[in-house]
């Protein structure tokens, strides 16, 4: 397959996250508005140009007051920082369709390099004879190193946010006219 553009679905894709809270369990929440400029050839990832934006303000945990906390300045700040973006900078196959791909993620006003793993899950044709791909994505961040720093200590010790942020996409993407 030859390096083209691909669209994600946003559909059939996702972007999830989990976080410790108490110190005793997860939260997962998702971000439900995404969009991506990705030219790949998707059996060979390694040459891959992807750009990927998260609207902030589309936080969803499941729990409008924890979700409005998050938009605020003690965390997102979506006001002035609307935005969460990833440019790959280097992409290295290791091997059965899974790739290293790290970049440049900026979150709250604050880039880092970040690695994740990626897995090409499949091609294929729609009913409708739309060429379509799979990737699977994980990782982890710490929050901490955007300046994504409030919290809250608890009584028994500990801390009710956890610092750091496990990351999981699913993408579907059709080929672009």
């Amino acid at each position: 397959m030859a390096k083209t553009k691909w669209a994600v679905d946003p559909a059939h894709s996702s972007v999830d996250f989990s976080i410790k809270h108490m110190m005793i369990a997860n939260v997962k929440g998702s971000f439900n508005s995404f969009d991506a400029e990705i030219t790949a050839d998707p059996a060979d990832l390694t040459t891959a140009d992807i750009t990927f934006n998260v609207s902030l303000s589309s936080v969803d945990t499941r729990n409008e007051d924890r979700d409005n906390h998050l938009r605020s300045a003690d965390f997102f700040d979506v006001e002035n920082h609307p935005k969460m973006t990833f440019k790959s900078t280097s992409i290295v196959s290791k091997g059965d369709d899974e790739y290293d791909v790290t970049g440049d993620l900026t979150i709250h006003g604050a880039t880092k390099t970040e690695t994740f793993t990626v897995t090409y899950e499949g091609s294929g044709k729609d009913p409708w004879g739309n060429e379509k791909v799979g990737f699977t994505a994980a990782g982890a961040i710490k929050r901490s190193d955007y300046g994504l720093t409030w919290n809250s200590a608890l009584e028994t010790g500990g801390v009710l946010v956890g610092d750091k942020v496990k990351i999981d996409l699913q993408i579907q993407a059709a080929k672009a006219e």
